[in-house]
């Protein structure tokens, strides 16, 4: 619980209607939870605070941008800004995966140095792999980290049918990434990048993908730009090249699942070990999204229920309803 201090603090701004002294209240009372390993908590407060509320930190990020671009087509905005607020610590990862973003982190964060030997820090990502497994989020931490807003590219106001549309729309994308320093997110950059000798697909998303190329290879800017996928193998083969850094992103290991349980289940009480050889039995075939929903699921029972501990039952039920949600 978070101290004294903090809770009159709150109580004290929320009563006068300061909304800047509840919001730096609130983001203290969140990083007092996350120091004490109450990570399911300081979530959830989070996704309150930003997720729920989030008008003032996205206006916030959108007063540090120039106007977001929008399509001509019907005049919706071309980029949505997120709030970045999921930190290193909050990610688990496969050591080469987990590897490679320190790697990027630490270049972006020397990038003078390497600049003073002609050398640029890594700009153009590739994330790929299954979903749930922690692509999103790996872009959140990378904009959290290195303090810069994060943009998604909002795909369906950019893809249009409309002859040339899509690519005009590209243009206006990479424009202001290239003026304005973000992490800018392509997710689900298979959407944009399919293979050109699949006959099933039309001919402006050919010219898309050739766009969408052509793009990367002048791109001159700050901004980092990311692209994920669940399906690399639909990507076109010229995209690959186009990129500085290509990390995979894997189902989690035994390794892993104790990992997130831990992180996930600190602060919590219950009455068995995370790294009791059950779990990640239970847990095999589960993606990192899969298990955090699960995991979340349980805590709701033990609470409803009145229960003072978390049971491994409390699990089973959790993972029983997961697996009826799939088989719908």
């Amino acid at each position: 619980m978070a101290s004294g201090k903090l809770l009159r603090q709150l109580i004290n701004a929320g009563v006068r209607g300061d909304s800047d002294e509840f919001r730096a209240a609130s983001e203290a009372v969140i990083r007092e939870e996350r120091q004490k390993k109450h990570h399911l908590l300081a979530n959830d407060l989070e996704r309150l605070l930003y997720g729920e509320h989030q008008t003032s930190a996205v206006g916030a990020a959108r007063g540090q941008l120039s106007e977001l671009p929008t399509s001509k087509d019907n005049g919706l905005e071309l980029l949505e800004i997120r709030p970045a607020v999921r930190q290193e610590t909050d990610i688990v990862l496969a050591k080469t995966a987990q590897t490679a973003l320190t790697e990027i982190l630490q270049e972006h964060n020397r990038a003078d140095v390497l600049r003073s030997y002609g050398l640029q820090p890594a700009q153009k990502l590739l994330f790929c792999g299954p979903p749930g497994c922690g692509k999103t989020l790996a872009a959140e931490v990378l904009a959290h980290s290195l303090a810069l807003p994060l943009v998604v590219v909002r795909l369906d106001s950019v893809i249009s049918s409309f002859l040339g549309e899509t690519a005009s729309n590209l243009r206006k994308v990479f424009d202001f990434v290239s003026v304005n320093p973000v992490v800018a997110l392509f997710d689900e950059f298979d959407a944009l990048t399919k293979d050109r000798g699949d006959a099933a697909d039309h001919g402006e998303l050919k010219r898309s993908v050739n766009a969408v190329l052509q793009m990367l290879d002048s791109y001159r800017g700050e901004s980092i730009l990311i692209a994920t996928t669940n399906y690399e193998t639909l990507l076109d083969p010229a995209v690959w090249r186009r990129f500085d850094e290509v990390v995979r992103f894997d189902m989690p290991d035994n390794r892993q699942i104790r990992q997130l349980l831990e992180l996930k289940l600190s602060g919590i009480r219950r009455n068995f070990d995370t790294d009791d050889a059950r779990l990640p039995k239970l847990f095999k075939g589960f993606s990192h999204a899969d298990i955090e929903r699960v995991l979340r699921r349980a805590v709701k029972e033990m609470i409803l229920s009145g229960r003072e501990f978390l049971e491994i039952d409390h699990l089973k039920d959790a993972l029983a309803r997961e697996y009826r949600h799939k088989q719908q």
